[in-house]
């Protein structure tokens, strides 16, 4: 059962909590105001609500129909009847709980704007997929992903650490968006054929496979392109081009989803997207500590 639980967590979409909290860190210790315990419940905050997303959007996939016998995803626990219905809401809400309990430490620490930052994540981490107007399923996810995923997380564990707003930690979120967003993109375009019968308007469903392509490379282009803005912009050193190491591995994922025939080899592209993703943002969390 715990093997269930654990997949159910999908541990491969986790990078998308762990990388902008690592680039907030490594900002903070850049600007010498790094607070390894506050960033360390930041981390673990940032953990426990995409878990509680995750269960969450097991719950209502699976309610509204969208985690079908046709879809060629991974396995999801509710709609497999691996787990109930009421097992995972209750999973959902305890998870976020926790998240919710912890991050009162932060809250202590770096006052009232945490609280709201933190209110505001878990309200719309339930709104991804479910509530009376779920994001992911009326073409708003990708800039929910975004927005949390890469601004809010990044600045807000800058913020814990400096207990100040940064331009800097604006600019140094945006390579972590993005990359969220492209795991999202590949979800979607996997799931299109399956998405569309359940109502479910991803922007694939709204604009075709295509449009989720083009966007995949530009949140690339726009990944690669903070590096040399940094460089030009704040004055850093060399170290911050070290994200170009992983251009190789961004270059196969873009022929990969271009040139996909069986969208079931999508479930190992989405592993090599999060892969990616923590790649290029050890080495700009790096570039950002060393320039």
């Amino acid at each position: 059962m715990l093997k269930v639980w654990l997949e159910a967590a999908r541990p491969k979409t986790l990078v998308a909590a762990v990388v902008p909290v690592l680039i907030g860190m490594a900002l903070a210790l850049r600007e010498h105001v790094f607070n390894p315990l506050m960033s360390a419940v930041a981390l673990v905050c940032a953990i426990l609500i995409q878990i509680g997303t995750n269960f969450a959007n097991d719950y209502f996939d699976a309610k509204k129909g969208a985690d079908s016998e046709e879809r060629i995803g991974f396995q999801r626990a509710t709609a497999s009847g691996l787990i109930t219905p009421n097992q995972m809401l209750r999973a959902t809400y305890i998870t976020m709980s926790l998240a919710f309990l912890l991050g009162l430490v932060l809250v202590w620490h770096a006052g009232w704007v945490i609280l709201l930052i933190g209110i505001l994540s878990l309200i719309f981490g339930i709104a991804y997929t479910g509530g009376p107007f779920p994001l992911g399923y009326n073409g708003l996810g990708d800039i929910f992903v975004f927005l949390f995923f890469g601004i809010v997380a990044v600045m807000g564990t800058y913020y814990v650490n400096a207990i100040q707003w940064s331009s800097l930690a604006f600019w140094s979120s945006i390579p972590a968006g993005a990359l969220s967003v492209n795991i999202l993109v590949i979800n979607n375009l996997r799931d299109i054929e399956t998405d569309r019968p359940a109502g479910k308007k991803t922007l694939g469903v709204i604009f075709g496979e295509n449009a989720l392509r083009w966007e995949y490379l530009a949140m690339i282009l726009l990944s690669f392109a903070i590096p040399p803005h940094l460089f030009v912009r704040d004055n850093f050193g060399w170290f911050i081009f070290l994200p170009l190491l992983s251009l190789p591995l961004a270059v196969r994922l873009l022929r990969k989803i271009w040139y996909v025939k069986d969208k079931r080899t999508l479930n190992k592209t989405l592993a090599g997207t999060a892969q990616f993703m923590i790649i290029f943002g050890v080495l700009f969390s790096l570039g950002l500590v060393l320039s």
